[in-house]
């Protein structure tokens, strides 16, 4: 059963920056297909990030295109999200998930395992 297991949130004030990474329980992740999500307080979880093997493969939801980047870190098996100039709207639950597919796609029924998620707050 591969698990997955997410670490960086916290506090955070506007303007600030905070890296998120999602490790796993198995050294195949690295062939696996990574997107990250977030869920808002009272809001349906959403797309922010997915990435195949390379960074060219990466997609971006538009509110966070050019302030996000999502990467993989070969040395701690991991995927980063490395987050920048945040803002009190990207509060949320960070969850990462995988998929063994062959793509990437932008919406949550494609990843059939999910991490238990990592609160975001960025205060004003």
């Amino acid at each position: 059963q591969v698990q997955l297991e997410e670490s960086g949130g916290g506090p955070v004030q506007a303007g600030d920056s905070l890296s998120l990474s999602c490790g796993a329980s198995i050294r195949a992740f690295s062939a696996a297909r990574v997107a990250w999500f977030r869920q808002p307080p009272g809001k349906e979880r959403e797309f922010v990030a997915a990435i195949l093997w390379t960074p060219d493969s990466a997609q971006y939801a538009a509110p966070v295109k050019d302030r996000f980047t999502i990467s993989r870190n070969k040395t701690n098996n991991a995927v980063d999200l490395q987050m920048n100039n945040l803002t009190p709207e990207d509060t949320a639950t960070y969850y990462c998930a995988m998929t063994w597919r062959p793509t990437i796609e932008q919406t949550a029924s494609h990843y059939n395992i999910w991490g238990q998620g990592t609160q975001v707050t960025v205060s004003r």
